[in-house]
């Protein structure tokens, strides 16, 4: 193939036509179906695979265009991305969502149907892995050299039905009808090596009778909008190097012939393993392990197709690590230097030092990952030596800085020492990295002055903020059409690639025709959500009656009890003043709790049983409905969030990193009753105190009551509603089957309260009211929403893809964005032809 100078090949074009035509012959040769035999799926997966080509030309442009200038390429490492749905964003990507909506009505399809089929691909949880999706998004947007790198789950976290009130947790299958949109690659196939032993080697160690796990590369494109490029997301699913054990098969002894190959493929089967088991922290030690080192080695084979020495590569390559999961790249960069390409020790450090940053998403001592001495030496022997000599240097020079403070070296040394050995890898991370970086002002500062304060003593330089943000394509263009309609038609399309257009609307926000337009653009998604919540749980709620909504993965420091105690304290009003003039109000829950977080679960099933009761309850009618939507995804926020009102954004002071429901939701003109905490703070900087419902304590104040010895008794003596909201549910009102059912609820409530719900509860019912006084006033409600839309503008994740590209990865876009246009080239050379790298 080489041999042949160039060949030619159809480049398709985007008018009605030629879509129609593409679609018909995706489906006959591609899905291998006609009119008269395809099903729903076939038409969907023909529709792929049609818009899939139209992304090839400019995917293939992007890594050529990357290789061919050899410039600095950004490798994200992130354990988690939750994209949504692909073909929308595609479709809106190349501007040709309404053509292709027109083709398919010309072939008898029904494009919205076929849409609503699609999976959401289960590659993450929640903030974390929505984060890294948009921010693939905004590196393509942009046009920065970069590929996001993975594990290709087979069945996700999981699936949430609600039984009885209680999560059940089943298999999330979203890839068993297939995937039309990637690429599988076999021709990138790594090794990853686990447990073995160590022989010297020189300066290098040899790591021999290992077990191997092939690492197979699986592409997907993610197209910017404009197509001003198409970034890459390799996902890396995990084989047995080996087949069946085909003498156990034929001796009958059918499941040892496939232990072994199960075994190691279960390293790719669900994102994060009940790790309350040995088993399942092996499991989560292995995934991790895993995608670092087939990422690391696969960007090293790119590195070494154009360049012959290491020299370079610090020059060539940036890897940024989304959280701590990716840690272990940090010694796996090492061993592969030191060990397989017989890189000077002290050369491998300084290379590593260079290449490595570090995003930090928690300030929580308990959410800071760790992983005992005895596990790593098992798993990965090599990598726990290199680690123990990292850190035997860092400490011994530190000690000659600062001679005979033991106190301080046993403070940031890379093992902890206390209650068993065990590596600290958000300090692997801090020490191996030229920048650290919080999420939000307020994160980043108590950053440094908590979790990594000796660190950013001894290192100042390196730690910085770069506040979070979210793609407008997606949050408000692609979720919310009826008002990215409205606003393109006052202020032009402009803001999808410059958010900071929307400040145009503040303008608008007092003119009656455009506030009543907002309103009932809100209504109209209100509607839409309204006949969901319907189908799905069976509860008729009002669409004139206050959207409260509170979304996000379900956490003690999220709070979610305490919204739920409002919710309660709001029942007993009711019942106790039925004639008072009550604004009507539906309060929204969703969101998982992850398997084996029992607190978690509690609160979600205590959710149900009080939401059965209230909504039962002939005295409460319409003035009061409370809802739990299972199984939260993308594509269920994205009905959610167009028409919530109320965005209920309540973590405890100083614990909410940044948080990126809170933008979404303000975006798409919800007004935020929320905490000093995380991005709320900027937040209401943007949109001003007057059109956000702050409350509750500060940071500080919290620190404080807690190291004063704080006493939730205290709160509860002297706050009626809420004891009698505590004692209600402690003696069995929500739960009369099994009165005792939330005991230990009640109990961490009442004795220990870690959250602080019963300090903020009396703040937090008070600022509820005003809430309601404001809703009674339906334009200016609507005045404030479009405000609140108007400050948006510094919450684009170009913005901050912007700023982590000037400051910490120190790379430049390879194209234009304010002139996106896709390249049509007719002659390709051949070694371009598929478009991988």
């Amino acid at each position: 193939m080489n041999s042949v100078q160039s060949f030619y090949f159809d480049h398709p074009t985007n008018s009605v036509d030629a879509l129609r035509r593409s679609i018909a012959n995706r489906l006959v040769y591609a899905v291998g179906k006609d009119v008269r035999s395809a099903t729903r799926r076939d038409w969907l997966f023909a529709i792929f695979h049609a818009v899939r080509d139209r992304v090839m030309d400019r995917w293939r442009d992007s890594l050529n265009e990357a290789q061919d200038q050899d410039v600095k390429r950004v490798y994200y490492l992130s354990m988690e991305y939750l994209p949504g749905r692909l073909l929308t964003n595609a479709l809106m990507a190349l501007g040709i969502y309404d053509d292709t909506r027109t083709a398919c009505s010309q072939l008898g399809a029904d494009f919205d149907t076929l849409l609503d089929l699609e999976a959401d691909p289960g590659l993450g949880n929640g903030g974390l892995g929505r984060l890294a999706a948009c921010f693939l998004d905004s590196i393509a947007t942009v046009g920065l050299p970069a590929m996001g790198y993975g594990i290709r789950y087979d069945y996700g976290m999981f699936a949430q039905r609600i039984v009885d009130g209680r999560q059940v947790e089943e298999p999330d299958g979203w890839l068993v009808g297939g995937n039309p949109w990637e690429f599988m690659r076999p021709e990138f196939g790594y090794t990853v090596r686990f447990g073995g032993r160590l022989i010297a080697d020189g300066p290098s160690v040899a790591w021999v009778d290992t077990d191997d796990v092939v690492a197979t590369a699986y592409d997907s494109a993610v197209p910017g909008y404009g197509m001003t490029s198409v970034a890459t997301l390799r996902l890396w699913s995990a084989r047995d190097g080996a087949a069946i054990n085909l003498d156990a098969f034929n001796k009958g002894d059918y499941f040892r012939a496939v232990e072994e190959k199960n075994q190691s493929e279960n390293v790719s089967r669900v994102l994060y393993p009940d790790d309350s088991t040995d088993h399942g922290r092996e499991l989560r030690l292995r995934q991790e392990f895993f995608f670092v080192s087939a990422s690391l080695q696969d960007l090293i084979r790119r590195y070494l197709k154009d360049h012959g020495s290491f020299d370079q590569l610090a020059d060539k390559v940036a890897i940024h690590l989304n959280d701590t999961h990716p840690a272990l790249a940090v010694p796996e960069l090492m061993r592969l230097l030191v060990d397989e390409h017989r890189i000077d020790w002290d050369q491998a450090w300084s290379l590593c030092t260079r290449i490595f940053s570090y995003t930090n998403h928690t300030l929580m001592q308990e959410a800071l990952e760790t992983w005992s001495v005895d596990l790593l030496g098992r798993l990965l022997p090599r990598h726990l030596r290199i680690i123990y000599d990292l850190n035997a240097r860092f400490l011994a020079e530190l000690n000659e800085k600062h001679p005979g403070d033991q106190d301080l070296l046993r403070r940031v040394s890379l093992i902890e020492e206390n209650g068993g050995r065990r590596v600290r890898m958000a300090y692997l991370c801090v020490l191996a990295s030229h920048k650290v970086n919080g999420v939000s002002a307020l994160h980043s500062d108590l950053m440094v002055q908590t979790i990594f304060a000796d660190l950013a003593r001894l290192f100042p330089e390196r730690f910085c903020n770069k506040t979070n943000g979210i793609t407008p394509r997606r949050w408000l263009a692609q979720a919310n059409q009826p008002l990215a309609a409205l606003i393109d038609d006052r202020i032009g399309p402009g803001w999808r690639r410059n958010l900071g257009e929307l400040a145009a609307l503040r303008e608008l926000a007092s003119e009656p025709a455009f506030n009543n337009a907002v309103r009932l653009a809100k209504h109209q998604n209100k509607r839409r959500l309204a006949d969901l919540i319907l189908r799905e749980t069976g509860v008729a709620v009002d669409p004139d009656s206050l959207f409260d909504v509170q979304v996000k993965r379900v956490h003690e420091y999220k709070r979610q009890l305490l919204n739920l105690l409002h919710v309660i304290a709001r029942y007993h009003e009711i019942l106790a003043r039925p004639q008072a003039n009550w604004v009507p109000r539906t309060v929204i829950f969703a969101g998982k709790a992850a398997s084996a977080y029992h607190m978690a679960k509690q609160v979600i099933r205590l959710i149900n049983d009080v939401a059965r009761v209230i909504n039962h309850d002939p005295h409460v009618g319409d003035r009061l409905k409370l809802v739990f939507l299972p199984n939260y995804r993308v594509s269920l926020a994205e009905r959610i969030i167009p028409a919530a009102e109320l965005s209920e954004q309540i973590s405890t002071a100083g614990t909410e990193a940044s948080g990126t429901g809170n933008m979404k939701l303000a975006l798409n003109g919800a007004l935020t009753i929320g905490t000093w905490d995380g991005a709320n703070i900027e937040i209401a900087q943007q949109v001003g105190l007057d059109n956000i419902f702050i409350f509750g304590s500060r940071a500080d104040e919290v620190a404080t009551r807690r190291a004063q010895g704080y006493r939730p008794g205290d709160y509860l003596a002297r706050d009626f509603a809420l004891k009698a909201v505590v004692d209600r549910i402690g003696d069995g009102a929500f739960s009369p089957q099994e009165p005792h059912r939330y005991a230990d609820l009640v109990r961490a409530l009442v004795e220990s309260d870690h959250y602080q719900l019963c300090a903020d509860f009396g703040d937090y019912v008070a600022t509820q009211r005003r809430v309601d006084e404001l809703f009674r006033r339906p334009s200016e409600w609507t005045r404030q929403a479009i405000l609140n839309i108007a400050g948006m503008g510094s919450f684009s994740s170009d913005r901050t893809i912007n700023e982590y590209a000037d400051t910490i990865w120190r790379v430049a876009p390879l194209f234009d964005s304010s002139a996106a246009t896709a390249i049509q080239s007719t002659t390709i050379a051949p070694p371009a032809y598929g478009g991988s790298s």
